[in-house]
Order: C-alpha cells, then sequence, then structure tokens
C-alpha cells in the first residue's frame, strides 16, 4: 500500500500525482464502449458543477501523462459504477466490504473490511490530503483521487459500499467513491454531510456510511432516483450502524439488483450486529474490532471459496483521536498498524 500526501493547489496535487505515475511507467487502460463514454462525458459536468477543484486534479494528472482529460474523467467516475466489460476494464465491478460505526461506553470506532480482486491489493493506497478551501483528510483507496472510506480532521467518516445496479437504470453522477471524497473534503459532520448528500446527483446504487466525533452517524441508502437515510440501532451500551452490499431498510430493497450475489452481504451484516448484540465488544474496543474484521466471532473475510477475492485491507478509525489502525492486507494474516498522520499537523 502506498502512503502519499499531498496538499495545496488541487492542479498541483494532480500534477504531481501524475509525476509520480510516469515514474513508475504506470499506464490506463482507457477502454470504455460508446454507452460509458457518454455517461462519463454527462458525468464530468455533474462533476464540475458541484466539485470543480477535483476536476482541475484530474486535469493535472492527465495533462503530465499525456491522457486526453475528458476520456480520462469519463473512465473514473465509470469506477464502481458501469465497468461491467469485465474483460477489457480494470477494476473489475466485483467487490464486497463491511463497514460499520459504533458508540459504546465513550468510545466511538470505524471498522471495515475492504473486499476486492488481489490484484488491486499492491496498488491501493492510503493519503493524506491537505488542500486548498477544503478539509484535511486521510482516505484509503483502491483507486486514486477517490476513495472508498475516510477519516478528516473534523472527525467525521465517510465510506461507500458497493450495490450492483442494472446497467439501464444508471444515470449521469456522482459515483460512491467520488461521494466519499466530496464529503471528506467539504463537510464538518454528519448532518452537514447529509445535507450535502441530498443535493448530490447519484449515478448508481450505494450506500454512504457517516459518523462524526460527536456520536452521530447515518446510512445514506442511495439510488440515481432516490435516497434513504438509516439511523443507528441501540444496544445496551451503546448503537451501531453497519452496512455492507446490499440496501437494509424494507423500502430500499427492491432498487437491489445484485440478485443474492453479494459476497455473503446478509451474513456479514449479522456477524456484526450480533456480536454487539452478545456483548462481544465489551473491554478493548480497538482489540476487538480486531477480533470481528478478522472473522472470529463469525463470517466476515473467510473468502477461501471465492476465486479471486479477498480482504485487501482492514481499517479502524478512532473518531475522537484521529488515530488510525490498518492491516494492509487480509486481518487474519497481516498486523494492524497504527497510523497517526492525521493527527499530526506536519505535512
Amino acid at each position: 500500500m502506498y502512503h502519499l500526501r499531498l496538499k495545496g493547489d488541487h492542479y498541483e496535487m494532480g500534477v504531481k500525482r501524475g509525476r509520480i505515475f510516469e515514474k513508475g511507467r504506470i499506464f490506463f487502460p482507457l477502454r470504455l464502449d460508446g454507452f460509458q463514454l457518454e455517461y462519463g462525458k454527462q458525468s464530468e459536468k455533474v462533476l464540475r458543477a458541484f466539485f470543480p477543484e477535483v476536476c482541475e486534479e484530474i486535469r493535472g494528472v492527465s495533462d503530465t501523462i499525456g491522457a486526453d482529460y475528458l476520456q480520462f474523467a469519463s473512465w473514473m467516475l465509470c469506477m464502481g459504477c458501469c465497468m461491467y466489460n469485465l474483460d477489457k476494464n480494470v477494476p473489475f465491478e466485483i467487490r464486497g466490504c463491511t463497514a460499520f460505526a459504533f458508540e459504546q461506553n465513550g468510545t466511538l470506532l470505524y471498522g471495515r473490511n475492504n473486499d476486492l480482486p488481489p490484484y488491486l491489493r499492491e496498488g491501493s493506497k492510503s493519503e493524506i490530503y491537505a488542500p486548498n478551501n477544503g478539509n484535511r483528510f486521510q482516505i484509503t483507496t483502491s483507486s486514486f483521487i477517490n476513495g472508498e472510506e475516510g477519516l478528516n480532521e473534523h472527525g467525521l467518516v465517510v465510506a461507500m459500499t458497493f450495490v450492483m445496479t442494472d446497467p439501464g437504470k444508471i444515470q449521469a453522477g456522482f459515483n460512491s467513491c467520488f461521494l466519499v471524497r466530496y464529503l471528506l473534503e467539504k463537510a464538518g459532520c454528519t448532518e452537514q454531510a447529509v445535507s450535502l448528500l441530498m443535493d448530490l446527483p447519484v449515478a448508481s446504487n450505494c450506500n454512504i456510511l457517516l459518523a462524526d466525533k460527536g456520536g452521530r452517524m447515518a446510512v445514506a441508502e442511495c439510488t440515481p432516483g432516490v435516497k434513504n437515510i438509516r439511523e443507528a440501532e441501540h444496544f445496551c451500551n451503546g448503537k451501531i450502524l453497519c452496512t455492507v452490499n446490499g440496501f437494509t431498510s424494507d423500502a430500499m430493497k427492491t432498487y437491489d439488483d445484485g440478485k443474492g450475489n453479494d459476497y455473503h452481504s446478509a451474513k456479514r451484516y449479522q456477524v456484526v450486529m450480533d456480536s454487539f448484540a452478545r456483548g462481544l465488544m465489551e473491554g478493548d474496543s480497538v482489540e476487538a474490532v480486531k477480533r470481528l474484521l478478522q472473522g472470529r466471532y463469525g463470517f466476515m473475510c473467510q473468502y477461501e471459496d471465492e476465486p479471486d477475492f479477498e480482504t485487501v485491507w482492514s481499517s479502524i478509525f478512532d473518531l475522537k483521536s484521529l488515530v488510525v489502525y490498518r492491516a494492509e492486507g487480509d486481518p487474519r494474516k497481516k498486523k494492524f498498524v497504527t497510523d497517526r498522520r492525521l493527527c499530526d499537523r506536519k505535512m
């Protein structure tokens, strides 16, 4: 996993990343069919209307590596949304992921297993951003510029989980990973993040988990036409909110096009919720979350029967201290390492 620090002007941050790609001789398979290219072009207009700074960051990369900006931006906006021609494009549209946040006895933690094809493990990144006129934040990603999860300087967590969408239902808008980036950079608390999210056009189905250091948390179950806010559930010593790769609310299940092909989502969700109900998370909360993510309380990362699929990283965020604990690979095999970069004001 790469650990990069970026600060300042968005275009210049893109140039810095582009130079890293050039030095590493990293190339991108920008093969898009007609639908994907048209979707990408229309989505770039939406992205530019709401988040022009990030478009300039993308342009900084494309200018530096000599790629066509609009095609490059379109490719990025297809990620996690409509990369359905799997033999020609990466990343593949198969992804698991379990994300949860909880408050217990004054502790506020977030945990996640990020489940993907293993070839994405080595290129994954944990990056610190300090953009001009935006929040300072840490983002973890199997891509770049956008991401699957993050924590900002205000103690706000934003995380996505993938939900399958029929290609015919996809609309121009933000994909889930750009939603994560936008809210980390722009919002200071869960309430503000929900308000901003409600105004954003969403391209395809996804869940967006939000939690802040004040204990406010929610999951936004999103489709291109409907957004539903799901609240935390209470247990004896606190509250818990979990999201996987489907919609949990009864009213939203009809929009889920996964048809059960979701890498044991229901099982993973139930293991998380049961762990709190059974009191397994008492004591040292960080150690308890590690055990949960390692699958010691039930199925979480045990993908031995799934070809070319595994947990490529696991994360724990302390919302109050801004300390991050991360296992860079299967958490049963890799140790959780403490990361204090977000606490450190130096860049």
